[in-house]
Order: C-alpha cells, then structure tokens, then sequence
C-alpha cells in the first residue's frame, strides 16, 4: 500500500522556495507530485528533501500524516514516501520491483542470491567509502557492514539486529529443586534434561515434564538450536575456514556430532518429545508456557516475556537467563546482524550527492531524538523518565500500533544513543547478554562469500543434511548411515561449495 500524501503542500512549499531563483518548471498546482531530484534541490536548499522507500509492512499501515512520521520528517528534514509492502508477499514484490525497473530510492532487500547477483550487476550505488563522514554510522561495530558486503565491497545500509543474541533460558526453580546446575559440557546437558523429564521438578506427581522439546526446524537456519548449542560447545559457526583457507561444515566436526549423539541418545530414552520431526514451533512455545518444559535455547531478550507468560499459569515458576556457555567459556553463534537492509538504486538515486542525503538520513535517524523516538515512542505518551537515568513504557499497546512500524522499518540500535529501560531483573539481564556476547562470539566465515553452486542448489543441499540428522536422531540411520548420507551431499555439490568458498575468501585475501 503506497501512501501519496502531502504532494499540494509540499510542491507549494518547494515553489516558494525556488521562486528567488526564477526556477519554475512544474511548479503548476495540481501537475502532480515532484521527482526526486527536484525534491534534493541544489546544495544549499532547506526545503525537505523527499525520500521514497519500500519495506515490509509491520502491523497495520500507519495513518496519514501521524504524529510519529511528522517528527522523523521535522528532525531530518525529509518528506517520507514509504511504501509498505505485506511481508507474506515482499520477496516476491521485490524480484519484480528490480526487473521492473520500478523501486524506490531506499529498497529493503535480504541478503540472498538474487539480492547479491543484483548487486553484481552495478544496479546499486556502492556505500562503503563514504560510511566514515557519518558519526553514527560509522560508530557502529564492523561486524553489521562485513556480513552484508559482497565481493568486500558494502552496498547498503542494515536494519540493525543484535549479532549474538542466543542464550540458554531454564527454570531455575526446577534446578534448584533438584540440586543441580545450568548445563555447561555434554555429559552435564544430558543429566539436567534427564533429571527434568523423570523427577517430577513440578513436584505434580505425574510424568509431565521434559527437559527440552524440539521443534520440527531445530536444525534449520542461521537460528537452528543445534548450530547455537554446538557453538557454545566449542564446534564453529555452520563452516568452519584453517589457516590455509580450507573450509569445512560443522556437521563433521566432532563437536557437532556430540550434539546429534545427545539427541539420539535421548530420543532412545523418551526423554525429548517423540514426535519431534512434525512438531510445530507454536505448540512447542505453548508447552513452555504451561511450565511443561526447563531449557529453552533462544534469543536472551525472550527470557522476559517467557516469564511473563509462565507466571499465568504457573505463578511460582522462575525462568533464569545465561550466555551460551561451554567448556571454553561463552561462545555465542554470531548471526547476519541485520533484518534486512536497504540499497540505494541507481537508477532512482542519480548522483552521490543524493546519495549523501540519504545516508544522512539513516546517520540522523541514529540520533539520540531519533533513537528514542523509534525505541521508545512520543514522551509522555508511550514512556516517560524515570530515576536513574532510565525510561519506563506507559502505553506499550499503543507503542506497538504506532511506533513498532518504524522501529523495525527504519535504523536504530537499542543501547545506541537511548537512555535504557527499566525492566524487571530478568528483563534486563536478557538485554544485557547480546552485547557482552558479541566479544566472543563465533562468526560464521562464509556468510558473505558467494558460491554460485549454492545460489543454484544450496536449499537442497542444506535440506539433504537437515533430513540425514533428523534420521540419525531418531535411530533410523546409524554412525555409518550417517556418513554416507554426508557422502552423497559432497557428491550432490556440497564439495563444489566449500571449493567455491575458498576461492571467494581468497579473493577477499588478496
């Protein structure tokens, strides 16, 4: 849904700015709305300069001129045009944007093959060299531009996402009555799962409880628990690259391989749900919430609500939060950083001088006012201040309606340039986590290598070794069966992706 909204006021606007200069073209009334470039002016203009944008809808569309959008506008000086696609069809409405030749001057893209071969095809200005004349911009970690660039060059600006926010959550109620500690090495998972599932830690007399229930994607995606859990247990970050560029996967790491060994193992013993490989992450989160269920690994700012949620149903229930932790300390799986992020087209975006007033945008979205606009909402509104230099939500329900839109569509880092929540204990430690993880965390090398095998045929392939360990764990294949269906995914191509992934990091090398 494409909102054209202001377009009479805001030529009027522009005409009396230019009159002095005697530049009147298309200045006429009701000709309809002004392009970019008039709207860029020359250097010196201060009349807003108009933005068009495309991302994916959050919740409803915003109203028409609403008090949120208006104050962005007044702080960068712009005039907002946002395009707010529904997510269930935004992939698809991007592909045909890009072969159009009909997108916006700022397009959210998800770094995926026909974002990067796009981008290979110079469609998109390049960034990188001009991130250090922005403050905020340039202030952020590193680590948010390297997993976007492609061939070592940067082509957008993220929306950024915490980098290493995995994290063990577990009833500490359930510990402490069993005399028992969070599980830190193999052996010690195995018995704190055990214990939970066959000693009635909620004390209800009936055999009710697991330790920990799996989902039917447990091992799928940048998220998968078992690449979080593995991690944390000393196994690298999907791939792992030597000193002499080899790459190899982590599913013939030993370290990996002692995860599906401890799921096989309590399968046979009935001690994780049987049924796993059907089960829907949605009715696994009921199960948490019922007080079914003491580990949980997730992203660390769940501990909170995960809490909230118990405490309805079981009002003594206590959910405890940790860095993934090993035997070598925290190691947290380092993920992409970002929900996307936005490219600047240059067939809509005609010179770097645009250009530069677009990453000003993003730079001065970044400011405090900014921040703590998109983060917290309208003062007095949606938060006030309180002691200690913090801020407290007064209407979460309407900062979810009003505000959630641009904070997930836009820039912003919480903890960066906004004053911090007051939270429960809980609530603040989850928040605390991601931050203190990414120090140590494993980042994965090849997120932003290119492999055109894996461009073609790496869903399959992934796919091929999702499906082999969901066997193994459920005993249909043993130790043997295993290795050759890693046998079949090196001849399938697997072997052709890593060639092609040392190739790429060579050339990063150089």
């Amino acid at each position: 849904m494409k909102r054209k909204k202001k377009s009479k006021r805001w030529i009027a606007g522009m005409c009396a700015a230019v009159m002095t200069t005697g530049v009147l073209a298309g200045c006429g009334g009701d000709s309809g709305e002004a392009t970019p470039e008039a709207a860029a002016g020359d250097a010196g203009s201060s009349a807003p300069f108009r933005i068009t944008l495309a991302t994916a809808q959050v919740g409803d569309v915003p109203a028409t001129d609403n008090e949120v959008e208006k104050a962005i506008e007044s702080y960068t000086n712009t005039q907002l045009d946002i395009q707010w696609i529904p997510s269930a069809a935004y992939d698809e409405k991007v592909n045909v944007m890009v072969a159009a030749d009909e997108m916006p001057m700022m397009l959210r893209v998800k770094y995926v093959p026909t974002t990067i071969s796009s981008i290979q095809s110079d469609l998109f200005w390049e960034v990188g060299p001009l991130l250090g004349e922005y403050k905020n911009l340039s202030a952020l970690n590193k680590q948010y531009y390297e997993n976007i660039s492609v061939d070592g060059k940067i082509y957008g600006i993220p929306q950024f996402r915490d980098i290493a926010r995995s994290a063990v959550i577990y009833r500490e109620d359930w510990l402490k009555k069993l005399g028992m500690k969070p599980p830190v090495t193999v052996d010690e998972w195995y018995n704190v799962l055990k214990a939970m599932t066959l000693n009635d830690p909620d004390g209800n007399g009936k055999n009710d409880t697991y330790g920990m229930v799996l989902g039917k994607k447990y091992n799928e995606g940048v998220s998968a628990m078992t690449t979080r859990m593995a991690v944390a247990l000393g196994a690298p970050n999907k791939w792992a690259v030597d000193s002499a560029g080899k790459f190899t996967p982590e599913f013939v790491t030993p370290e990996f391989n002692e995860i599906l060994k401890l799921f096989r193992k309590l399968f046979a013993e009935k001690l994780i749900n049987q049924d796993f490989a059907a089960f829907e992450d949605a009715d696994a989160e009921k199960m948490y919430d019922s007080g079914r269920v003491g580990i949980r690994i997730a992203v660390a700012q769940n501990a909170k609500s995960m809490q909230d949620r118990l405490s309805k149903t079981v009002p003594d229930g206590i959910y405890d939060v940790m860095p993934p932790t090993g035997p070598k300390g925290i190691r947290a799986a380092g993920e992409s950083g970002n929900n996307g992020f936005f490219v600047f087209p240059k067939s809509k975006v005609k010179n770097e001088a645009e250009l530069k007033k677009l990453l000003a945008f993003a730079d001065k979205m970044l400011d405090e006012p900014m921040a703590t606009l998109q983060l917290r909402g309208v003062e007095g509104k949606h938060y006030t201040k309180v002691d200690g230099g913090k801020t407290e939500f007064k209407d979460f329900s309407a900062f979810q309606r009003e505000v959630k839109p641009y904070r997930d569509s836009l820039f912003n880092v919480e903890g960066f340039n906004v004053a911090p929540l007051k939270d429960t204990p809980l609530g603040e430690k989850g928040t605390k986590i991601p931050p203190e993880n990414l120090k140590t965390a494993v980042l994965n090398p090849a997120l932003n290598l290119t492999s055109a095998t894996y461009s073609e045929r790496g869903k399959e392939l992934e796919q091929m070794m999702y499906d082999a360990q969901t066997k193994y764990i459920m005993g249909k294949i043993d130790d043997a069966g295993l290795q050759a269906e890693i046998e079949k995914w090196r001849k399938a191509g697997g072997d052709q992706v890593a060639k092609e992934y040392e190739a790429a990091y060579a050339k990063l090398k150089k």
